[in-house]
């Protein structure tokens, strides 16, 4: 895919596809029309791309999903919505309306009879684009498996007959936990790109923080945890155009020119995490947009971050919480304390590299150089984005 359709495919997918789906309520017809339409753009658009390409691509990927129904044996079942006009102009998007197409999409993948972890991959899958491939490795898991929970969760929104909406007040206490926990996993993906050629995708972090502060303005009043969950990815993003230098290297954060970072972001969000802490009891967000906010410090406060880490596993108690945990115990209270503790979780994150960067870090701070360059080289192995890659390379260098 050239270059700048690869960067449309990245920015529009998931709005595109959240309209598809609604129009034609099914998941695996629209995905497939759209990429059928993104395959077509690559010779169709040789001489050049349409005034609109976004509007191009949603009618060819209408006319491919039509052409497959018109295929179907239960062709006549479908017929009133293949006799449905075409729109004289093609609106795909409500810009500023809340809620808009995307959120709907969320809502419809959150629906409480799906497990989480198939909430949250599924909707990785619509909004994002991601493969299944991407999001198996963020959950840790196989291919395989992944992709027949992606299967079986795509099946029961059809079988269940869940709606393509926002739902109403009623119901959206109920939902917001799952909502918010796939709309920072979509941040997370932006920030730190599973996998190509760019650490951040900033398309995917602008579009988390829009559908966060759209889910702030749905709630009849704002919650602590929401403002914490918005206030996190400000912050955090405040930091994007510093990750990475002039060649496009990863800079440690220790090591960001803090004169880059955007810091009307940072006292937006220090605001709102201020409110949220007031307003308590703190939550998984509200500890974690804490961290962050202690980060945006002149002099980082390790011992204060290892000690929300800590509270933050007594909420939460995943291996990876426990990783972060030991790093701030390693700056804290340096690397022969964190080492134990990286040991402990080693078999659940055996195919995690950060992991075995961490570990290498640790081995590297206390001299043990081969033993280092060992973990280096399977976090490199691991490694499916190019940024990281690099990084790791360069420290396989410094210990080889």
């Amino acid at each position: 895919m050239p270059e700048d359709l690869d960067q449309l495919h990245r920015a529009e997918w998931g709005r595109l596809l959240s309209a598809l789906i609604r129009s034609f309520g099914d998941f695996d017809l629209a995905e497939e029309a759209l990429q059928d339409a993104f395959t077509s753009a690559v010779t169709e658009w040789a001489a050049g791309a349409p005034a609109n390409p976004r509007a191009w691509l949603y009618t060819a990927a209408r006319h491919n999903a039509i052409d497959q129904i018109r295929r179907r044996a239960r062709f006549a079942e479908k017929q009133a919505l293949v006799a449905v006009p075409e729109p004289a102009e093609v609106e795909i998007v409500e810009e500023d309306a809340v809620p808009d197409e995307r959120l709907r999409l969320i809502f419809t993948c959150c629906h409480p009879s799906l497990g989480m972890e198939a909430q949250v991959a599924l909707t990785l899958r619509t909004l994002c684009g991601l493969k299944t491939e991407e999001i198996a490795r963020a959950f840790l898991v196989p291919t395989t498996t992944m992709a027949q929970r992606l299967v079986r969760a795509k099946k029961k929104i059809v079988a269940a007959a869940i709606p393509y909406r926002v739902p109403g007040a009623d119901e959206l206490e109920a939902r917001l936990s799952g909502v918010m926990a796939v709309i920072y996993l979509v941040f997370n993906e932006g920030y730190a790109a599973t996998a190509g050629d760019a650490l951040v995708r900033r398309e995917l972090c602008a579009e988390a923080i829009r559908l966060a502060r759209l889910l702030r303005a749905l709630m009849a009043a704002a919650t602590p945890e929401l403002d914490a969950l918005l206030a996190l990815m400000l912050i955090t993003d405040s930091r994007r155009n510093a990750r990475v230098d002039s060649g496009g290297d990863l800079v440690l954060l220790d090591d960001q020119d803090r004169a880059l970072w955007d810091h009307a972001e940072i006292e937006e969000g220090l605001g709102l995490i201020r409110a949220a802490v007031r307003r308590g009891p703190a939550g998984p967000y509200t500890i974690e947009a804490a961290i962050a906010a202690l980060h945006t410090e002149p002099e980082t406060d390790w011992p204060q971050i290892a000690g929300l880490y800590g509270r933050l596993f007594a909420l939460h108690p995943s291996p990876v919480v426990a990783l972060n945990r030991a790093v701030a115990i390693s700056m804290a209270r340096g690397p022969d304390a964190a080492l134990p503790l990286v040991d402990a979780i080693a078999e659940a994150l055996s195919d995690y590299h950060l992991f075995h960067a961490t570990r290498a870090d640790l081995l590297r701070r206390l001299g043990r150089t081969t033993e280092a360059l060992e973990e280096y080289r399977r976090a490199h192995a691991l490694a499916q984005n190019d940024v990281e890659r690099r990084f790791l390379a360069k420290r396989i260098a410094e210990c080889a």
